[in-house]
């Protein structure tokens, strides 16, 4: 039987660096297990978008498909949009069996991944203890979501650094200048922070502005196609396929 393909859905953005960054990070993955098909969608703004992804599969005769959200917490495009999407999917291609994979966060994956930016942007291990850490995320309106990030900073500062604050670059408060400089009046002397996005877009811009206006000490890069995170979308995937063979089975 052949494996699922895997269909790779990202939100999308008008900043081409968006779009570039997801396709790197897809043929991370490919080359990380050779044979396995992984495709590509966006919500909005990229082409292709998920339906016609969705279609071309069909009509090459694709059986299964496993749609995984590349996003980090379960927010409103996880719990509804994506869903949306793949229920109108089924609705018109019932040959296709389509299932809807996790999304990524939190993992220590992704805390390997965050890791690697910081030391790529100058944070030695020696420095952690006397660093204060801002996680600086992409923001929801979502309850969940808001508290996956605030936990996520509760854990990380079990890891050495001297303090963990977590920031929103929309839709939640506070924002990544407001955070830092909240540790500097703690006492910290020397601030990073580290975007808790994929790729860079307008919303990592923004949290990038904020680290530069309030004076942070690093700017850590987004996580990007790291290989962690390629590993990451392999074991989301993963996990996916053996809830389809158990369904299957059942």
């Amino acid at each position: 039987m052949s494996h699922p393909v895997l269909l790779v859905i990202a939100h999308g953005s008008r900043d081409p660096r968006h779009a570039a960054t997801v396709h790197d990070l897809t043929q991370r993955v490919r080359s990380e297990r050779p044979g396995l098909r992984v495709e590509t969608a966006f919500l909005e703004f990229n082409a292709p978008s998920v339906p016609r992804v969705l279609e071309r599969l069909a009509a090459e005769g694709a059986d299964e498909v496993i749609a995984l959200p590349l996003l980090l917490t379960r927010a409103f495009h996880a719990k509804t949009d994506i869903p949306s999407v793949l229920r109108e999917a089924r609705a018109r291609l019932p040959r296709l069996h389509i299932r809807q994979a996790d999304v990524l966060g939190p993992s220590p994956l992704l805390d390997a991944t965050l890791g690697r930016r910081l030391r790529e942007a100058g944070v030695r291990p020696g420095d952690i203890p006397r660093t204060g850490l801002v996680l600086a995320s992409a923001g929801s309106t979502d309850p969940e979501a808001i508290a996956v990030i605030a936990e996520i900073a509760r854990e990380l500062r079990h890891t050495g650094w001297c303090a963990v604050r977590p920031a929103f670059a929309s839709a939640s408060l506070p924002r990544t200048e407001d955070a830092v400089r909240a540790l500097r009046a703690e006492g910290v002397d020397r601030v990073a922070v580290a975007p808790y996005v994929i790729a860079p877009g307008r919303l990592p811009d923004r949290i990038a502005a904020g680290a530069e206006a309030a004076g942070a000490d690093v700017l850590a890069d987004v996580l990007g196609p790291a290989p962690e995170l390629a590993r990451l979308l392999l074991e989301r995937y993963d996990e996916a396929r053996v809830l389809v063979g158990a369904s299957l089975s059942a």
